[in-house]
């Protein structure tokens, strides 16, 4: 019997009751993107945009924390709208929609591997590109991902056979995963993808954007890690246009 897959927003849909027990075993991974994401923004600046905001409290703690005083939470799934801990700008927008968005943004984030929720490889790019359009000329973007090869997570058989995959059969599919949660005894499943970083800086060019500074943070502890395969990964981005050098 085939188990049924999920459009992303239906999913959240129905983990949503659950999410803060679900997040609960990653705290110490989201946190610690939290604190990098703060410590990184520049001064001055007053607006933030979180595409794929969730319940909003990452975003809403963040900008508390530089008094940012204009916050726009993008969230397609209702179910998650309602878990907000307090009254906030939610608009109801897939990140695939971002080119309806007005606006000029100093802080966009896009945290916890929501880009691997877009699909295919083609509209990836495109967000992305409409994250550059949307982040003020000295703004900062903050995203991110799952890694493919993040052997400390996946072990080191899988992430090798990962590895030979991508080198033999080199494909903008090869990341795609399903995601999977399970809510009171019932498994939730929708797409995602993972990345690898040399696919992500492709990505990055293409749309318009250059890497600022990157990290490598584990996944299980929140520590920041030398190597890639030791963890997730953290990217800070801007407009080409802006980079220095």
């Amino acid at each position: 019997m085939s188990v049924r897959l999920y459009d992303p927003v239906e999913a959240y849909d129905l983990i949503a009751p659950q999410f803060e027990r679900l997040a609960e075993p990653r705290m110490r991974y989201l946190d610690r993107i939290d604190e990098l994401v703060i410590s990184r923004i520049p001064a001055g600046s007053r607006s933030l945009l979180d595409v794929g905001a969730g319940d909003g409290r990452r975003a809403l703690r963040i900008a508390q924390a530089r008094d940012l005083t204009d916050v726009v939470l993008l969230e397609p799934s209702q179910g998650m709208q309602h878990r907000a801990p307090e009254p906030a700008r939610f608009l109801t927008l897939r990140a695939e929609q971002l080119q309806s968005l007005e606006g000029s943004f100093d802080v966009i984030i896009c945290l916890w591997n929501v880009l691997g929720h877009i699909g295919p490889h083609a509209a990836r790019v495109e967000a992305m590109r409409q994250l550059a359009r949307l982040t003020s000329p000295q703004g900062r973007i903050f995203v991110d991902v799952n890694h493919r090869y993040n052997a400390a997570r996946y072990g080191a058989a899988r992430t090798a056979l990962r590895f030979l995959y991508d080198w033999i059969h080199p494909g903008t599919k090869n990341g795609d995963v399903v995601v999977a949660w399970n809510v009171e005894g019932v498994a939730v499943k929708t797409s995602g993808h993972v990345f690898t970083h040399r696919e992500f800086r492709s990505m990055v060019r293409d749309s318009g954007l250059t890497i600022e500074q990157g990290w490598v943070i584990d996944y299980e502890t929140g520590q920041t890690r030398r190597f890639r395969f030791q963890g997730n990964l953290l990217y800070e981005l801007r407009p080409a246009l802006t980079a220095v050098g």
